[in-house]
């Protein structure tokens, strides 16, 4: 379209780029207009009318908003009709122009009244233009009779008639003929003025004429021509003008669309430019037999930029036979919807149960080679060019197409060069691509080397290249191949034609090395990084529609395709030079590169452009938006979704490429500022016109898709994007050749892994591209230290990195393993050796490795990362219940730690939730430290007795008391002891809270503490007491809220409540406790029982049950009562108390409560303690006893029934002395007397005075017979 390099001859040519246009048409809101408002239409007159078939017109606006349209009418004259502006009243009117005068008539409705018919049909308009002035406009009609007429719209007259035959050179036939093929295009420049294109259309040939209009000073204007070109027979379907070139679309013989261009002002040899067009798909697609036909056509026919999705469409209605079909269908479901409408013909018409595997894939590949014929046959239909447009501000040219629209591009001079044929490049002139006019010729002579070996390629051929870039083998050696091949089927003298014409180059070697130099993209450093876009254009919106992408985009394919065939051709070319081995290779003496060399050259160049012309064949996946937020939280890991590279992929329903994606996300924003961000830019000056952007915008992409360059652009951009499957593939053809970034594709190809699910893959890739870090600018920006982090190594740094992104996949295996590679890395620094350590010890931990987590623990070289360590696997262990792997690590140099830490969960938790206790007791007996066992037992025991009242608690504290024991008794004797702990102490732990009082404030802990030791005998003491609280539970469970902490004189009072007497009993003897309580407790038992019902007799059986009675045989059946009763009289019996106290506190309880004495009771303490028996009766007033018991006691001391009262020799002068109760006696005698009143009072102190006299008496008389005795000799 334009040259490709200024100030050299050459044109460059233009290729064409289709895109299937995805903005909103002009006609969109068309229908929100009310087309019965008059001032929206006009009705065009019928009579005489327009001129039938007739396509001439031209429309403008004028500097007051009225909308003109100008017409040819039938008989010769304009028809230029005025609609007033659509936001102003008025009414629309036609005007007609006339050759022979100036008619105005304004018509009422939309007919003229009258039509002058002094115009012959020669003057009929077969094409109309018109150029806007400020308050004018001037007409243009290339009328049948071959003369050009100018009018002027304002005046409504004829400025000039111009006879167009004149500047034929042969016109005598031309002239006897209607010129209906005629068009004329106008093209205005402030600089140069108006230009006029005629193209004079004769049977046989074409001609175009540029004119230049030119005003005198007395307003007449004329035809300064400028230049004729001629054309071939072609058929001319539309052509546009600019001030300097001429773009013209044919159709030629073969119905084929040719467009080409000229510059008339330069050409003088008149010699049209080239476009080369987009061919139309295959007729044919080749299927391989070891290729499924279904994925070959489904591939084929989806390949993007190959056919279009209204003809896809089409053909899909057409082959399902009119079935009605969603016409909204995304890229993915019509896919979807094509392989079903194949599959479905092809089984309905399968009648063969059984086939051979050949039948079926013959039969496949016949129903699908049918529906890519009528994809064929419409995207044919729909790729018909109805017009040329070319934008003058901008010089874009575009093709408007039934179904689609296709940009036009300039041409690099390396596609040019190769796609140009050989007749286009014989004049001298064009033939000086560079300054040096004898290296164009060398280029020149080679690049028609290159197309004489790209011609005899055959389709077996170019698939050895294509499957040798695929399969990753050396492109050198298909090369080879192809090059033995060419040789082998040499029929036309082809090697010799290229051989003469490597003759021909003065410097082959020296042209290979310009010609690679041109198509090498491969920079030194990356591009810069984006910047704001800003500026007076609005850059932040310049190219960013999907069309402007998909136009770039395929560009880049087009280029990407043409260099990778011209480096295939220049591979062989080279395999024929090193055949070929010839001296004059050497030129002038001049040492250069080898063939061999110009070979390892050539070789990335190729797969470079084999790679970007996959990459721009490859399309994006949807991704899911589950996908999108686990990927955006990876990339938070490694600290990259803030880059510009890194953005979440656009879920979008066309076909979209990789490439595309790449430009719209990233690349786009990097070109744009880069381009215009550049005060020297050549761009700033033209910056809207789209030959320069689009070649400066392809030449800076290139770069940024180039694999070898340092940037990293493209691959990060897929990782961000999600597309995981193509980055794998990326990366596979790049890894063999590319030795730049190779760290970072590693990496990359471990992400892909990591998502795929292959983690041990993932961490291969991860270690290998730790080999790289610091020499790569993506590793560089992945391990950039966050502030206030510690800085390491680059390497430390990039496994951190690393270890978080697999710690947050869940891989802890692998990070394992890559912590243990990053150790030897952090040999010196023992921060670093820490802070891995402990991942180490946390994964292996979670993964219940034990052993290997209590290794890693030791190996910590950091005291307090180590204390929190051991922390964790201590409460780790005991939450699952592996106490034996606990208790058994030596844990060397941490035996106090663990100790602590064990203690201080022991007293921090609840106790009968966890067994921190029991470990504790497990770990020091396993370690022989009995002592400690012992204690720590002893602790839980009481602590369980404060805290856990409950039956279970009462148990767990029995078995922890025994426990205790029996580690004291493994003890030796003088080492038996433990420290008591303190009741209610406040345990200081790691973290515990300070107490505080009522008002806030912290309490404070008592500076010392009374040490109490406890020897052997006091732990089983401190059994024996839990055993009974046990037992008193057990029988009621009412008292174990309180029984837990209870002293024994509790525990004693407790088990004498529940009528457990003999363990009471126990107790007491256990500890030396008083047994009054007991005889006290029991007496009132007896009372209860005596006094109750049945009720009460039913339950007291389950108390005396739990105590064991005396055996007694007896013929009548007992009550409850009486062997209660019987129970007291066995313990009055078995436990004797000096001044028969237990006697005396059992009667005191009875006659408290008014109960009569029991007579054995009475017999019982008559031989114990007769005056305690009266003293009591006297305490309790009861004086009838009192008398009966001193008139008994009297007669047992004179000797009558002596033996009741425990007295061995009655009263008698050879006896012993004996005693009475005087003071009670007389209290008794003082007591009747006071209450003489009473007959019976009177008589009873009557006896007990008589029998006290008579007692007098007996004892006055044994008293001299002892002194008579005693006086005898």
């Amino acid at each position: 379209m334009v040259p490709g390099d200024t100030g050299t001859s050459l044109q460059s040519p233009s290729q064409e780029l289709i895109a299937e246009s995805q903005v909103q048409s002009v006609f969109t809101d068309i229908g929100k207009i009310n087309f019965r408002d008059p001032s929206n239409y006009c009705l065009i007159p019928s009579v005489p009318g327009l001129a039938p078939n007739s396509v001439a017109s031209a429309a403008w606006l004028s500097s007051d908003g009225e909308a003109l349209f100008a017409l040819p009418s039938a008989t010769g004259g304009i028809f230029v009709l005025r609609l007033p502006p659509h936001d102003a009243p008025g009414t629309p009117s036609v005007v007609e122009l006339k050759q022979s005068s100036v008619v105005q008539r304004f018509l009422t409705g939309w007919m003229p009244t009258a039509i002058r018919g002094d115009c012959g049909p020669s003057d009929l308009p077969v094409s109309l233009s018109v150029h806007c002035l400020d308050h004018d406009a001037f007409l243009f009609a290339l009328c049948q009779d071959h003369k050009l007429r100018m009018w002027s719209y304002k005046d409504q007259t004829c400025l000039m008639v111009a006879d167009l035959l004149e500047f034929v050179p042969v016109s005598r036939d031309l002239r006897l003929t209607a010129g209906t093929g005629h068009r004329l295009r106008l093209a205005f420049s402030p600089a140069l003025g108006l230009y006029l294109g005629v193209y004079l259309h004769a049977p046989k040939r074409g001609q175009f004429c540029v004119f230049q209009l030119v005003s005198t000073e007395s307003n007449h204007y004329s035809l300064d021509h400028v230049s004729s070109l001629f054309c071939s027979q072609e058929t001319l379907v539309d052509f546009a003008l600019t001030s300097s070139e001429i773009w013209a679309l044919w159709h030629n013989e073969e119905n084929q669309t040719v467009v080409k261009y000229i510059n008339f002002e330069q050409n003088v040899a008149g010699q049209w430019n080239q476009v080369f067009m987009q061919p139309l798909p295959e007729e044919e697609v080749t299927v391989r037999h070891d290729q499924d036909p279904r994925e070959t056509y489904l591939e084929y026919i989806f390949m993007p930029g190959r056919f279009t999705h209204a003809a896809i469409q089409k053909a899909l209605q057409i082959f399902s036979q009119g079935a009605e079909r969603d016409l909204d269908l995304t890229w993915d479901e019509l896919k979807r919807e094509v392989t079903l409408a194949v599959e479905s013909e092809f089984h309905s018409s399968v009648t063969e149960y059984e086939c051979s595997l050949d039948e079926f894939w013959q039969l496949q590949v016949e129903f699908w080679s049918k529906f890519y014929a009528c994809c064929l046959q419409y995207q044919e239909a729909l790729s018909r060019p109805l017009a040329l447009h070319l934008n003058p501000y901008t010089g874009m040219v575009c093709l408007l197409k039934k179904g689609s629209l296709s940009f036009l591009m300039p041409c690099s001079m390396v596609d040019h060069l190769y796609l140009l044929s050989n007749e286009h490049l014989l004049t001298e002139d064009d033939a000086a691509v560079f300054d040096d006019l004898e290296m164009s010729r060398d280029v020149v002579c080679l690049v028609q080397c290159l197309r004489l070996i790209g011609e005899s390629v055959s389709t077996d051929m170019a698939f050895l290249m294509e499957m040798a870039c695929s399969r990753l083998q050396p492109p050198e050696k298909a090369a080879e191949q192809i090059l033995e091949d060419l040789i082998a089927n040499d029929t036309e003298n082809v090697m010799e034609e290229i051989h003469s014409k490597l003759q021909e180059i003065r410097n082959p070697i020296h042209a290979m090395g310009v010609l690679i130099r041109e198509m090498d993209y491969e920079m030194d450093a990356d591009m810069e990084r984006a910047q704001p876009l800003l500026g007076r254009m609005n850059l932040a919106q310049l190219l960013g529609s999907s069309t402007a992408a998909a136009v770039v985009c395929s560009g880049v394919a087009r280029m990407a395709t043409t260099r990778f065939l011209v480096c295939r051709d220049l591979l062989v070319l080279q395999q024929l030079l090193l055949r070929l081995g010839e001296p004059a290779l050497l030129a002038g003496g001049q040492l250069l590169p080898s063939p061999q060399d110009l070979l390892h050259r050539t070789c990335p160049l190729l797969l470079s452009y084999y790679l970007i012309r996959w990459a721009s064949g490859c399309l994006a996946a949807d991704v899911p938006v589950d996908t999108l937020e686990s990927n955006l939280q990876h990339l938070s890991v490694l600290e990259l979704a803030d880059t510009t590279a890194i953005t979440p992929h656009k879920l979008v329903s066309g076909p979209q490429t990789i490439v595309e994606l790449f430009f719209q996300e990233v690349a786009r924003k990097h070109i744009v500022s880069r381009l215009f961000s550049q005060p020297s830019a050549s761009l700033a000056e033209t910056s809207l016109n789209w030959p320069h952007l689009i070649t400066a915008i392809v030449a800076d992409f290139l770069p940024l898709l180039w694999p070898s360059n340092p940037g990293f652009l493209f691959p990060e951009c897929l990782m961000g994007s999600c597309q995981y499957t193509q980055l794998q593939e990326y990366i596979r053809l790049l890894q063999p050749w590319c030795h730049v970034n190779m760290g970072s594709c590693c990496f990359m190809m471990g992400r892909c892994y990591l998502v795929m699910g292959e983690g041990h893959k993932a961490l291969d890739c991860f270690c290998q591209a730790a080999s790289e870090v610091g020499r790569e600018e993506f590793l560089d920006r992945l391990i950039q230290a966050e502030e206030g982090e510690m800085v390491s190594t680059p390497r430390l740094q990039y496994y951190n990195k690393v270890l978080r992104l697999l710690d947050m996949v869940g891989l802890p295996e692998l990070v394992i393993q890559l912590a243990t590679l990053a150790i030897m890395e952090a040999a010196d620094d023992w921060r670093s050796q820490a802070t891995l350590r402990t991942c180490i010890f946390k994964h292996h931990l979670d993964l219940g490795h034990n052993s290997e987590a209590y290794v890693a623990l030791t190996q910590n070289p950091d005291p307090s990362r180590q204390l929190d360590c051991l922390r964790q696997l201590v409460v780790v262990l005991c939450e699952r219940s592996q106490l034996q792997d606990l208790v058994e690590f030596p844990f060397i140099n941490l035996h106090n730690e663990v100790v602590g830490i064990i203690e201080s969960h022991a007293r921090a938790v609840d106790l009968m939730t966890h067994n921190y206790y029991e470990l504790l007791y497990a770990f020091h007996v396993y370690r022989h430290n009995y002592r400690k066992a012992g204690t720590v037992m002893f602790e839980y025991g009481m602590r369980l007795g404060r805290e856990v009242r409950t039956l279970r608690g009462l148990q767990k504290q029995g078995h922890c008391f025994l426990a205790a024991v029996n580690c004291l008794r493994l003890i030796r004797p003088e080492y038996a002891w433990i420290v008591q702990p303190a009741a209610g102490a406040v345990y200081e732990r790691p973290g515990a809270s300070p107490k505080r009082s009522h008002d806030g404030e912290c309490t404070a802990v008592p500076a010392t503490r009374k040490i109490e030791i406890l020897e052997l005998k006091d732990l089983e003491k401190e059994c024996v007491l839990a055993q009974i609280r046990l037992a008193l539970v057990q029988h009621d469970l009412s008292t174990a809220a309180v029984a837990g902490s209870s002293t024994p004189e509790e525990t004693a009072a407790l088990l004498v409540r529940a009528g457990l007497f003999d363990t009471a009993l126990s107790l007491c003897h256990t500890f030396q406790l008083p047994l009054a309580p007991i005889f006290e407790g029991l007496a009132f038992k007896c009372i209860k029982l005596q006094l109750g019902g049945e009720a009460a007799q039913a339950e007291a059986w389950d108390w005396l049950a739990a105590n064991q009675l005396s055996a007694l045989v007896t013929t009548k059946e007992c009550s409850a009562t009486d062997e209660a009763w019987r129970l007291l009289s066995s313990y009055l019996e078995r436990y004797p108390a000096p001044n028969s106290l237990y006697h005396r506190c059992v009667i005191s309880k009875l006659l408290a409560h008014g109960i009569p004495l029991p007579t054995w009771l009475i017999n019982s303490y008559k031989k114990v303690d007769a005056a305690e028996l009266l003293r009591l009766y006297l305490n309790y007033d009861l004086l009838e006893e009192a008398v009966d018991l001193v008139l008994e006691y009297i007669d047992a001391v004179l000797g009558k029934g002596h033996q009741y009262f425990g007295i061995e020799l009655p009263l008698s002068a050879t006896a012993a002395a004996v005693w009475l109760p005087y003071t009670a006696i007389d209290q008794l005698l003082q007591a009747l007397s006071e209450s003489a009143g009473s007959q019976q009072s009177h008589g009873l102190y009557q006896r007990v005075r008589d029998k006290v006299q008579h007692y007098q008496e007996r004892v006055s008389a044994a008293t001299r017979d002892r002194l008579y005795r005693h006086d005898a000799p």
